[in-house]
């Protein structure tokens, strides 16, 4: 009995005085105490069911009227404040370096890399919870963090992954697309569709469209369908793997394994460092700030309050296009034919360095090299650097991303043409899945929206709660600068 309630019925029966009752009556009324008791327990029984796979939405429920708070003095004390000043090249070139969207989740530092919620990764790899005799982190863990800004414990990690484990089941409608797709259509293109055919399923739809739910509530029905979302991508991309790839037959998932596992698993990788390796991935490819398509394109669905499935969708489809997403992909093709263009040469910086001029030289760029922002080497490429070295050292293409490693910065930065002439998460990836026998580098990108699930539909959980509103940047002409300028 918590002493700020009001005291239960049978506790009354202790100190209010009532006249004697019969013996039919005390029976009857000793009945209706058991009843009104078993009806306690149960409730108490559901109130902690719920409070256990909830636990994400009550660590909320604590943190929500600081951040409101916070945002609300940060305006007051700082709203006239001047960003950054744009100029016309910026307008043009694709708004690079423009400082003008707040995203919680993750900041990217030209010199440091990526930090979510201010860790680095290797600081996430020690502090994140793993799986039982893993030393990967669990992306699930990631997760937690980027949505609350707090290191989670085990045992909530535990709930969350057996939480989304019951979340996961398909409609029976989406699994019926997915199969009647045909063959030959890109990956990308069924998981949006996919993705699409799941909106049947979202709360935040369903709560707005009753025009009961208080703007200030969107936020609890967001993380519902973010939580469904997250648990259903899974089952939804290894079906398209399978159909596509393989003979089609479905792996059920095991309620037993935590997200990646599970994924693997339903693709029909079991192999407990192929697993390790797949949490690694799901982990450090989730979020890289607000700005690139993926996540900017789901923040602007999201301001429109399009519910999470309409939102992350319109982020995949900017994730399919080549300057994004696909970029693992033509990455490891190059590796692949720079491989075999060097025939019998032995793998030395003296080949190597010739190769590559000769592919500069050729009007061709080197992929997996350079990023609009970074200027040191992704820490995601060394964390999976750091993977390979401990998994497959000897690996023929491992050695071939090594010796680049070395040289092609050297190149790129004689042409002088380079501002970070450093290797990128794209220049490793498809390199290790291609050890472990997943070579289908068509589906690489599905696998890298599967990821980025995790880090853009924080964000939109993020956005309710604070509160933002529709996003509307003032766009201008080409006569318009000319009469502005000249």
């Amino acid at each position: 009995h918590h002493p700020s309630r009001s005291p239960p019925p049978f506790s009354l029966l202790k100190t209010c005085p009532h006249p004697p009752l019969s013996t039919l009556e005390s029976h009857s009324f000793s009945m209706s105490l058991v009843r009104l008791a078993s009806r306690r327990a149960g409730s108490l029984k559901r109130a902690f069911a719920v409070r256990s796979i909830s636990s994400l939405h009550d660590k909320l429920e604590e943190v929500i009227p600081k951040w409101r708070a916070d945002i609300k003095d940060l305006r007051e004390k700082h709203g006239d404040k001047v960003l950054c000043e744009v100029t016309v090249d910026q307008a043009i070139g694709g708004m690079r370096g423009i400082k003008s969207m707040i995203t919680e989740t993750s900041l990217l530092d030209p010199e440091d890399g990526i930090r979510f919620r201010g860790y680095s990764i290797p600081e996430c790899q020690k502090l994140l919870p793993k799986a039982p005799g893993g030393v990967e982190p669990l992306p699930e863990g990631l997760f937690w963090l980027l949505v609350t800004g707090e290191v989670p414990t085990s045992e909530e990690i535990k709930l969350l992954s057996q939480d989304l484990a019951k979340r996961a089941d398909l409609p029976q409608h989406s699994k019926d697309m997915i199969n009647s797709f045909p063959k030959d259509m890109h990956p990308m293109t069924q998981f949006c569709s996919a993705v699409l055919s799941m909106q049947t399923e979202s709360k935040f739809a369903k709560a707005y469209m009753s025009g009961t739910v208080n703007k200030t509530e969107y936020w609890s029905y967001y993380l519902d369908d973010a939580l469904n979302l997250v648990a259903k991508l899974p089952e939804a991309a290894a079906m398209i793997y399978r159909n596509k790839f393989k003979d089609g037959s479905f792996i059920p998932p095991k309620m037993d394994l935590d997200w990646s596992a599970n994924y693997a698993h339903m693709m029909g990788y079991d192999d407990p460092d192929f697993v390790e390796l797949m949490r690694l991935y799901l982990t450090i490819h989730s979020d890289h700030e607000g700005g690139n398509a993926s996540a900017h394109a789901t923040h602007l669905v999201g301001s429109t309050l399009s519910d999470p499935y309409l939102s992350f969708c319109g982020g995949m489809t900017a994730l399919a296009g080549p300057l994004h997403g696909l970029a693992n992909q033509e990455v490891l093709r190059w590796l692949l034919k720079f491989k075999a263009d060097l025939g019998d040469k032995e793998i030395t910086k003296e080949s190597i360095t010739e190769a590559c001029w000769t592919t500069l030289n050729s009007g061709n760029v080197i992929p997996g090299f350079g990023h609009a922002v970074l200027r040191k080497t992704d820490p995601r490429y060394m964390c999976q650097r750091e993977f390979a070295l401990k998994h497959m050292p000897d690996d023929e293409m491992f050695k071939l991303v090594s010796m680049l490693y070395e040289v092609v910065p050297g190149v790129l930065t004689e042409t002088g043409k380079v501002k970070n002439p450093w290797p990128n998460v794209d220049a490793h990836s498809g390199v290790l899945l291609q050890y472990y026998g997943f070579t289908e580098e068509e589906y690489y990108t599905v696998l890298f929206g599967v990821s980025r699930s995790l880090g853009v539909v924080a964000s939109l959980v993020i956005d309710r709660i604070l509160g933002l509103p529709l996003e509307r940047p003032k766009s201008i002409t080409t006569d318009w600068i000319r009469n502005q300028f000249g």
